[in-house]
């Protein structure tokens, strides 16, 4: 039993490890993952990675190809507008419940959330065009905090789950996002209907905050130049 629970908390390690190097660019989209130099890397087991692997798998960063193994989830631009479809369709009601139900502890939480985020430099001083990790976790912990008296675990678990998948296309969006777009004043005027209680326009800003960030990645031809666009 000690040891089916060792093996257990292992591939729950590893399976954080790997998960976290995908989130912060460390493996690439489309990367084949080597299960040799992975069990080298974490220092454990064939089994335990595959055990991670097939994790990521579940929750579609990572896929599994016949004869080939496992490869970092792929980006394309049919895979983004699906993606944000859904994201829109299930924050909407995450978010409608969460006005309705919200009282002043979850206010509190959004205050301070977006308190943050704002005050959160978006880039690394060492290098320009990369996120910060603090401006990705308090980024992360606002739009958790939208929905977050919604009352509902399951709706929590699947905007968290649509969140990570969304987040290698986030980054790539600050590279190329045109100078006119203000997120930070998108970010404040979302709070802003929020603690108004105003559910239709925060749903609006919602779903327009989404659309614009998969318009500019479609549109911009980053995914194509990124070399994991609609046939990958």
């Amino acid at each position: 039993m000690a040891h089916t629970q060792h093996a257990k908390t292992l591939a729950e390690q590893v399976h954080h490890r790997i998960r976290a190097d995908i989130l912060a660019g460390r493996l690439l989209p489309g990367q084949r993952l080597k299960l040799a130099l992975l069990c080298e890397e974490h220092g454990v087991s064939l089994s335990i990675v595959r055990e991670a692997l097939t994790r990521l798998a579940a929750e579609r960063l990572v896929r599994a190809q016949p004869q080939q193994g496992f490869a970092v989830a792929a980006l394309s631009a049919a895979e983004l507008r699906d993606l944000t479809f859904v994201r829109i369709s299930i924050e909407s009601v995450a978010l409608r419940r969460s006005i309705d139900l919200g009282g002043v502890e979850w206010e509190a939480r959004l205050l301070a959330a977006h308190h943050r985020l704002a005050n959160t430099p978006v880039h690394t001083t060492e290098e320009p065009k990369r996120l910060s990790e603090a401006y990705t976790e308090a980024h992360a912990l606002f739009h958790e905090a939208l929905t977050a008296a919604c009352g509902s675990p399951w709706l929590c678990d699947l905007q968290r789950s649509l969140y990570d998948n969304s987040e290698l296309y986030r980054r790539l969006s600050y590279l190329i996002t045109p100078r006119r777009r203000n997120k930070a004043a998108e970010h404040r005027l979302l709070m802003d209907a929020a603690l108004a209680r105003d559910s239709d326009r925060a749903v609006a800003l919602l779903t327009e905050h989404y659309e614009s960030t998969t318009h500019t990645l479609i549109e911009s031809g980053i995914l194509e130049r990124q070399g994991v666009g609609d046939a990958a």
